[in-house]
């Protein structure tokens, strides 16, 4: 949100209140308590009529530094609130002087200067990261929207911003406004299904904002050298992440809102989806399946999207028996080809759902104002949305899943989650505003606890996602054009998940929205089939190759066979990911940190620590790309040059840009399957 008029002047309609200096600083147990108002105290009267903001510094963990702002304190904080995994028995170092009051934790220290103007200044290994100065630190009144409070953060010469989430416009954040707001907004708008209010810099930390609520980013756009963010309320907590390097700041937040689980080994071969609105049976799924493994292209999970249910009965969790009219007889089929299932779900059920009224009789939706069930025609007719704040919903809602997999479904495709109103009643009587945002990890914590609860390991295949929700993976990037221009943009989506926290991550093969041509499937192939995880999946088209063209089964059966080749390389990065929370596909930036040309590179990739991938995003196979120093060496035909230079070239659809980086245990390998 922009609080001013240029640089100097406070917008129409807001009362500014910042920070002036540190009036008073004391020490509380392991916290430096500032008190600090809004006008320089000279004398007994100027301490009269006037905010004073309370910032309370303290430390979860080695390396990380926790800053409170605060107004009034008496507000009820109703939640709900992110699940944080603070240490504590971690105790930081507080020093206070005449002239500083300082808390160090490990290699990183806050320093309050006590003169006369307020200056906050964050430091590591003798240098300043970043500062809080004067008309940072603020507590703003909006005329018709109350009070906020805000922060802004010093960018230096040639810093640059990443990560909050899952976002589609360009990768390097600088310029730009981000809210954190979850919305179904596809992949080419400023919208975004995975909202993170954490960002990393190539400057040595990171910043995370603990607000399920919406919290407004202006990075470098407001004011060109500082990040600034806010939320509505009394009261603003983030977290200053110490690196020095992205992979360690990952590392650290990590730590501290969690880790991802590996998902099971099966789910890193290939999906088959029905696709949405496409018409299919039981023999058009068999004749898929079979289509497949006549082509000998190995297949490992078949997914049934939405209309494995009966339309305008979504969510009843019970198989349209006009085109399934044995279910379990066609899953013990599919099982007994080898293969994995999965099918679509979400947490809306429609009024003509057999769900609807033991939902309503019991009190599992979320409510209006007046007791009565929120409802929508929006997306489904008269739906009802399931209230994850009540255990009992959970419950209820967890057992009819039970039912599912009872019957052979291994995973679940947990879809949207992103729409959820905020003129409603929950049953723990969260605030709505802030529940919106978190919705869907209550909801995806549910289903993926659950089952892993009854199989032992659990994968869902979620669309939305917000802080913690890393440790539910897997998660796809939603709807996407058929083009080469979506195609490019959903990597860049990737890399910013990647680097916001989340260690696995999927895209609709081909683009979910249109049918692609030839060119474009054939090079999302690649891309999609070197990525963590794999999917054939569209909307209105079956994404089978045989149906795109002759050339297309050839591609998809080389690049499915090299991933398998790749697999323990894989498992190796999934591994990491679990304990490091360093994503399996990861930006240049994260593996080459000290490489200036890297910070911008958004159309390549590090598959792992070893693999570079560079997608082919034009129909005639010509891709340019940046080869870091150091000596690499061709997957595909053992050639061996010196990077530190850009590179052109022009691939056949039987290859790309691949290369493997000095000292990796990969050999140059080509699939048996295309071999002469």
């Amino acid at each position: 949100m922009r609080f001013t008029n240029g640089y100097w002047l406070i917008r129409d309609g807001i009362e500014a209140h910042f920070a002036q200096h540190a009036y008073e600083v004391e020490q509380q147990d392991n916290a430096l308590i500032v008190f600090a108002p809004d006008r320089l105290v000279q004398n007994r009267g100027d301490t009269l009529n006037r905010p004073l903001l309370t910032v309370r510094y303290s430390s979860p963990s080695e390396g990380i530094i926790k800053v409170r702002i605060s107004h009034f304190e008496g507000t009820i904080a109703q939640g709900p609130h992110f699940d944080l995994f603070e240490d504590p028995h971690f105790s930081p170092e507080i020093l206070i002087t005449d002239s500083e009051a300082v808390l160090r934790s490990g290699e990183l220290s806050v320093h309050v200067a006590r003169g006369s103007t307020w200056n906050v200044s964050w430091q590591a290994r003798n240098s300043e990261l970043t500062k809080s100065e004067t008309r940072s630190t603020g507590y703003m009144v909006v005329r018709d929207s109350g009070p906020f409070i805000k922060e802004e953060l010093s960018l230096g010469v040639g810093d640059c911003v990443y990560g909050l989430g899952e976002r589609f416009g360009p990768f390097v954040k600088n310029g730009q406004t981000v809210d954190i707001w979850q919305a179904d907004g596809g992949t080419a708008s400023e919208q975004a299904y995975k909202n993170i209010p954490f960002y990393l810099t190539n400057a040595g930390y990171g910043v995370f904002v603990n607000s399920s609520g919406p919290v407004s980013f202006e990075i470098a756009s407001e004011k060109t050298s500082r990040v600034q963010y806010s939320i509505p309320g009394e009261t603003l907590e983030y977290y200053i992440i110490y690196g020095p390097d992205p992979k360690s700041i990952l590392t650290r937040y990590t730590l501290l809102t969690g880790r991802p689980a590996v998902p099971p080994e099966w789910t890193f071969g290939l999906w088959l989806s029905t696709s949405f609105t496409t018409s299919y049976d039981e023999q058009t799924v068999l004749k898929f399946i079979d289509g497949m493994r006549q082509r000998t292209i190995p297949l490992t999970v078949f997914h049934f999207d939405c209309f494995w249910m009966k339309g305008f009965h979504w969510t009843d969790l019970v198989w349209d028996s006009a085109v399934f009219p044995d279910p379990a007889a066609l899953l013990a089929r599919i099982k007994d080809k080898g293969l994995k299932i999965s099918v679509w779900i979400n947490p809306y059920i429609a009024q003509r759902s057999k769900l609807f009224e033991e939902g309503k009789k019991n009190g599992y939706f979320l409510k209006k104002r007046d007791g009565s069930v929120w409802q929508t025609d929006l997306w489904q007719a008269g739906m009802a949305i399931v209230d994850f704040s009540n255990p009992e919903a959970c419950t209820w809602f967890t057992n009819h899943l039970g039912k599912l997999l009872d019957m052979g479904v291994d995973c679940f495709k947990t879809d949207f989650g992103e729409r959820i109103p905020t003129d409603v009643v929950y049953y723990d009587g969260s605030d709505p505003l802030l529940y919106h945002n978190y919705y869907t990890f209550q909801y995806n914590k549910t289903v993926f606890n659950y089952i892993e609860r009854k199989k032992g390991s659990a994968c869902v295949f979620a669309r939305s996602a917000t802080v913690g929700s890393q440790q539910f993976p897997v998660h796809w990037g939603g709807d996407c054009e058929s083009t080469f221009v979506a195609m490019a943009e959903t990597l860049r989506g990737g890399l910013s998940l990647g680097i916001s926290g989340f260690g696995f991550w999927s895209h609709d093969i081909g683009g979910f929205e249109g049918n692609p041509d030839p060119a474009l499937f054939k090079r999302w192939l690649a891309f999609g089939l070197l990525s963590s995880h794999s999917r054939l999946h569209g909307s209105n088209s079956y994404r089978v190759p045989w149906n795109v063209d002759a050339e297309s089964v050839e591609v998809c059966k080389f690049f499915t066979d090299l991933k398998a080749t790749l697999l323990p390389y894989i498992l190796k990065a999934a591994n990491e990911a679990h304990e490091k929370g360093i994503p399996v596909l990861r930006a240049m930036l994260l593996e080459f940190s000290e490489d200036p040309a890297c910070y911008y590179l958004d159309n390549q990739y590090m598959f792992g620590e070893s693999l570079l991938v560079a997608p082919v995003f034009r129909a005639d196979g010509s891709v340019s790309y940046y080869l870091p120093t150091g000596v690499w060496t061709n997957y595909f035909t053992g050639e061996a040059v010196e990077g530190g230079s850009w590179r052109t070239e022009t691939h056949t659809f039987l290859s790309l840009p691949l290369w493997i980086r000095a000292g990796a245990d990969i050999k140059p390998c080509i699939p048996q399957s295309v071999l002469p």
